[in-house]
């Protein structure tokens, strides 16, 4: 159990690392994407402008929101389990102990060293020390967690969708549609390489997945301003 809690720690790290880059895919992706819809419907230089900022303001503030909430449900989470083990250790004292100390004698300590280790954690921070042995948290997320959360994942997908947005400005509707193209094409790559690296996670499975999910969806948006509009 505690090489799985181990494992999935390590997951979700790796996860919190690459998440800007994500979110940045994800306004390149999602305002690349209604712009092709638009262009293949046949919008225009002032339509696609206003749609691209719409998307961008609308889609961070979104995204935004969904991570806040996600943040804040973890934590209250948290919270939750903090608080049954906090009832558990006022309930039995001595089960709690015995219990921690079975979780390090699991972990290769001698029954008489896990049992002086677990007796220092319960007496220095119990509901803690429980909480990592059982649960595999570390610590309560913080209370501003969520916020923070919320704002960094909506910059990071406005400064993603602010590529698109920045093309159609500046390029005529006849060549926009490929400068589009070509850019998103080439911000995944960086986006995606240097997430990558950061999360030591593998550069070409992370590319392609992000190209295939980027040029699909623009292909698909396109596709439906053609045929229905």
């Amino acid at each position: 159990m505690a090489e799985q809690l181990s494992w999935w720690s390590r997951l979700v790290a790796r996860v919190r690392e690459t998440s800007w880059a994500i979110d940045a895919n994800d306004g390149i992706i999602a305002t690349a994407g209604l712009l092709q819809g638009f262009a293949g419907a046949g919008a225009g230089d002032r339509l696609l402008l206003f749609t691209s900022i719409a998307a961008m303001l609308a889609g961070g503030l979104s995204a935004g929101g969904a991570k806040w909430a996600e943040v804040a449900a973890e934590r209250e989470g948290e919270l939750e389990l903090a608080a049954e083990e906090r009832s558990e250790i006022e309930r039995d004292p001595e089960g709690e102990l015995a219990e921690l100390a079975t979780y390090w004698q699991g972990r290769g300590l001698t029954p008489e060293l896990a049992h002086e280790v677990a007796q220092q954690l319960m007496a220095r921070d119990a509901v803690g020390a429980q909480l990592d042995a059982e649960h595999g948290i570390e610590e309560i997320t913080h209370a501003s967690a969520p916020w923070w959360a919320g704002v960094e994942t909506a910059i990071a997908f406005m400064i993603g969708a602010a590529i698109p947005v920045i093309i159609t400005f500046l390029a005529p509707v006849a060549i926009e549609t490929w400068a589009i193209i070509v850019a998103v094409v080439v911000s995944l790559a960086l986006t995606s390489l240097v997430a990558a690296g950061v999360g030591r996670l593998s550069a070409v499975r992370m590319l392609i997945r992000s190209l295939i999910v980027g040029l699909g969806t623009m292909g698909v948006s396109y596709l439906a301003g053609v045929l229905f509009f």
